[in-house]
């Protein structure tokens, strides 16, 4: 008999599934249930994208690009983000076009961490900052922030954790799960503490489109920021282009030709249909991408002064489509909260700690969904919530 656990790493063994999935995987064994767990669009991707990609099938554009992805499409990217934060990358030494936006935060951190380098990472956060730098055998250094500050980064618990072995610093804003942003105000005493340093600061901006009252501001737009950071983006929120699976890194000249080695050896290219579908996107779809954010903000509103009338308080998120309530007063812990309510209600909630330790007493809701969803879903949520201060009260 062969005795697996001595043959598969002990790094990623010790690696944690993500904490997102353990409730679909019990939702998919339960009838009716209504998810309000998954960081999906609900809206299908724009027909002008489809139909640029129905083109490029029918005029069989279905071989390998280059392996940092087509020239036009690496210029559209330049254009757009030129437009979007005043910088400009060079298309042709500057540009990655990766497999969505998870393969450019790995090709980031693949890139640039040895072991044990230190990297800062701000939770509550996306799940796949942590794994990715335990399997490059870096050391993630947390930062936890704080709903009093609105979820930002404060320059003191920055400085806090820089020693001399730090050689990243993940900003994840717009955040996921919190929906927090940070302004050009917040981010100018960040970059202060960084321009005399060696640190790369990696931001991932796959949100940046989806906010709300105000225009995001990206770290790189700042003095001195664009040499030492790297910006990752994608198609998949802003497009509601999920399982076209397009992102791109952005960077310096040197640090790109350096990932684009694990990129050629790991992925060749991205997928080429949708390379050509992700040109018309950056070049003919602001239209569509303020209509999808105007009815998010909708949703937004709803969402959060539902779960506050329900006695949950909730923070208003400025950006993403996340909102991410305090459940402590149920005096139940996130998992128990999530658990409970999944097996009474049906409905499906992702807990706050699977975005790391701070995220204990919040609970995760994407507004990812339709109006209707969200109604019902919150009845039944405001249902649970009144009979558990019913129990308590007996």
């Amino acid at each position: 008999m062969m005795d697996y656990n001595k043959i598969i790493g002990k790094t990623v063994s010790n690696i944690k599934p993500s904490g997102i999935r353990k409730y679909f995987d019990i939702a998919e064994t339960l009838d009716n249930v209504i998810s309000l767990g998954v960081g999906e669009p609900d809206f299908y991707t724009p027909w002008p994208i489809r139909r640029a990609a129905i083109v490029a099938l029918e005029r069989g554009k279905t071989f390998y690009t280059a392996n940092s992805g087509l020239i036009k499409l690496r210029t559209a990217i330049s254009e757009y983000t030129k437009k979007h934060t005043g910088v400009e990358y060079d298309p042709g030494k500057e540009i990655i076009v990766t497999v969505g936006g998870s393969e450019a935060i790995d090709l980031t951190i693949r890139t640039i961490i040895e072991p044990g380098d230190e990297v800062i990472i701000i939770e509550p956060s996306f799940v796949c900052y942590k794994p990715i730098v335990e399997l490059t055998g870096g050391v993630p250094v947390i930062i936890e922030t704080k709903e009093e500050d609105n979820f930002k980064l404060k320059p003191e618990q920055l400085k806090d954790k820089i020693s001399d072995k730090t050689k990243l610093l993940v900003l994840p804003f717009p955040n996921n799960p919190t929906g927090g942003i940070m302004t050009k105000e917040d981010l100018e005493p960040i970059a202060e503490i960084l321009r005399d340093t060696d640190i790369i600061v990696l931001t991932d901006e796959i949100y940046s489109e989806l906010t709300y009252g105000r225009e995001h501001f990206s770290i790189v737009s700042l003095e001195g920021m664009k040499e030492r950071t790297i910006y990752v983006n994608g198609f998949s929120k802003a497009f509601a282009m999920t399982g076209w699976r397009l992102g791109y890194m952005c960077g310096p000249a040197p640090i790109i030709k350096q990932a684009v080695k694990i990129h050629q050896f790991g992925i060749m290219s991205s997928p080429t249909v949708s390379q050509y579908a992700a040109i018309e996107a950056l070049t003919n779809c602001d239209n569509d991408v303020k209509m999808m954010v105007a009815e998010y903000d909708t949703r937004r509103r709803f969402l959060v002064d539902a779960f506050n009338k329900i006695g949950l308080s909730c923070f208003m998120p400025e950006g993403a489509f996340y909102v991410f309530p305090c459940i402590k007063s149920t005096g139940l812990t996130s998992d128990e909260f999530c658990e409970k309510l999944l097996y009474s209600k049906r409905v499906a909630v992702v807990p706050g700690t699977a975005f790391g330790d701070c995220g204990e007493g919040y609970i995760r809701v994407s507004y990812a969904y339709s109006q209707k969803h969200l109604k019902e879903a919150i009845g039944k949520i405001k249902e649970f919530v009144e009979e558990l201060k019913a129990e308590r009260n007996k």
